[in-house]
């Protein structure tokens, strides 16, 4: 029986599920949406250390106590660890410190008052929280190693509005505990009523995130503020939501472009952003009357002249409608002279060039399908389903970048052929399997997860890295589809990535 292979594997994110059409998961950018869904799952709470909203403060101190002297004090003396848990009073912990460091206990006091004074608020970290309460609707906690008076003096750097924007703060003075400890997230968490998985905690170090993340607490560790403001709206925003606000707002702009930075003006992916989004305005295509050239006007980083090729015509006939059915049979017939010896078709209008792809062979298959001819092409399919089984794929091919992109093409032939999808089905399971968790870009992720969908597989964890990188402005990065075959030139599209991506999460929704 297909994936009967998988039944024995315990895995909450690889598991299988009843696999996806991809003719389901192509809607419209127009079409009703369905309902608001956060983008790795339901989050409803965040925990800031408080550390976080501090933007500096200073070791500098008018006394002969050096900067150094004063960071060891306060990061490391065992006896100022106790005063910030509430175990010391203030005067018991100037007069132990000072003793443990040889200081004067009034000297101590002085470069104390001058740290407190120093410090200065994120104003920037604590805007971006307050947005998020605002949007998503959710409950922000403080936490902080600090003592009661210096909470005090924390709470004068702030305005009364932004200190309103914690529902509570937890400190180790009343907890107790510092957050290096395990025991103070399960009392915050008792105290709070908030679920781990459900809660984001934004920690200064990773010796406060480990032990919050043992209690499942997803964890982010403070680096930038960019890197923060992207993390924490891929928690809680709609993936779907800002992919598509994206592609609407650049309609027309997203061009091709290479990694020497040249843009290149083609057809190939614009036509893939349409077939994905079903949404004619975002791209300018051109409507060839016949055969298809990959350029869209004078070719780049490529020989002077470029010769139609089966690829894009393969495409375009599938994508586009102004082609009579006529004219389409009659241009496949075409095709059917550029098979070489050993029955394999091939890319270019052209005898002087005859190579061969696998990704061409599929979209050419996927063509043939479509209109009941796929039997013409036997000896190709066969060959497609050799490179399957023996994984001739995973290098990527002389064309294309990566294996995912090999799976994916795969997996939209099956769209149109059910008894190819049959044939294919058990060997295609485990081969998107082996992908799980494999290194990969954006849109290696985005084509891996359409690809498990559609065997049924849920590639949970590739499907949460994807949606980690998603940028600020909804889109997803720009990376590389198609490589020159002599001079290695990359070429990629941000738009298609975006558009895949997009795919890939009403895909895993669908699951």
């Amino acid at each position: 029986m297909a994936f009967q292979w998988l039944n024995s594997l315990d895995s909450a994110s690889a598991k299988k599920v009843k696999p996806v059409s991809l003719d389901k998961i192509n809607c419209s950018l127009h079409s009703k949406p369905e309902a608001k869904q956060s983008g790795l799952g339901i989050y409803n709470t965040i925990f800031l250390d408080m550390r976080v909203a501090i933007t500096s403060w200073s070791a500098e101190t008018n006394t002969d106590i050096t900067p150094k002297l004063m960071k060891n004090i306060l990061w490391y003396s065992g006896n100022w660890i106790e005063y910030e848990k509430g175990n010391l009073s203030e005067q018991e912990m100037y007069n132990a410190m000072a003793n443990e460091y040889h200081l004067k206990p009034t000297d101590l006091q002085k470069a104390i008052a001058d740290v407190r004074n120093s410090i200065k608020i994120n104003q920037e970290v604590i805007s971006l929280i307050r947005e998020l309460k605002e949007q998503y609707k959710i409950r922000v906690f403080g936490m902080c190693n600090i003592s009661k008076s210096d909470l005090e003096n924390l709470q004068t750097k702030f305005s009364l509005k932004d200190w309103e924007l914690f529902d509570r703060i937890f400190t180790s003075n009343t907890l107790e505990k510092r957050l290096q400890n395990l025991g103070f997230y399960k009392q915050v968490l008792k105290e709070t009523n908030a679920i781990p998985v459900e809660t984001i905690y934004v920690a200064k170090s990773f010796e406060k995130s480990i032990p919050a993340g043992s209690l499942g607490i997803n964890c982010i560790v403070y680096d930038t503020l960019e890197n923060l403001s992207q993390k924490l709206r891929n928690y809680f925003g709609d993936p779907v939501g800002r992919a598509t606000s994206w592609l609407q707002a650049n309609a027309k702009k997203m061009f091709s472009t290479s990694d020497v930075g040249v843009t290149i003006n083609e057809n190939y992916l614009p036509m893939l952003i349409y077939e994905l989004t079903h949404d004619r305005s975002l791209v300018d295509l051109v409507e060839y009357p016949r055969l298809f050239n990959f350029y869209n006007g004078d070719p780049v980083l490529t020989t002077e002249v470029f010769p139609f090729d089966l690829d894009t015509t393969a495409l375009g006939l599938k994508v586009l409608t102004h082609i009579d059915y006529d004219t389409k049979m009659s241009i496949m017939d075409e095709m059917l002279n550029f098979i070489d010896s050993d029955g394999i078709i091939q890319i270019y209008y052209d005898p002087s060039r005859p190579r061969t792809d696998p990704m061409v062979c599929l979209n050419i298959l996927t063509l043939f399908h479509m209109y009941g001819r796929g039997s013409e092409l036997s000896s190709t399919l066969d060959y497609v389903h050799s490179l399957l089984k023996n994984r001739a794929y995973l290098n990527g091919t002389q064309y294309y970048c990566t294996a995912d992109v090999f799976l994916y093409f795969l997996s939209r032939l099956f769209s149109v052929a059910p008894d190819v999808h049959e044939r294919f089905a058990t060997l295609f399971a485990q081969r998107c399997f082996e992908r799980f968790g494999a290194e990969g870009d954006a849109c290696a992720l985005a084509m891996r997860v359409v690809a498990g969908a559609v065997a049924g597989i849920r590639m949970y964890v590739d499907y949460e890295r994807l949606l980690h990188m998603q940028e600020p402005d909804g889109s997803f990065p720009l990376c590389w589809v198609f490589k020159n075959r002599k001079t290695r030139i990359l070429t990629g599209n941000k738009g298609f990535t975006t558009a895949v991506a997009l795919q890939a999460c009403n895909a895993f929704r669908m699951l």
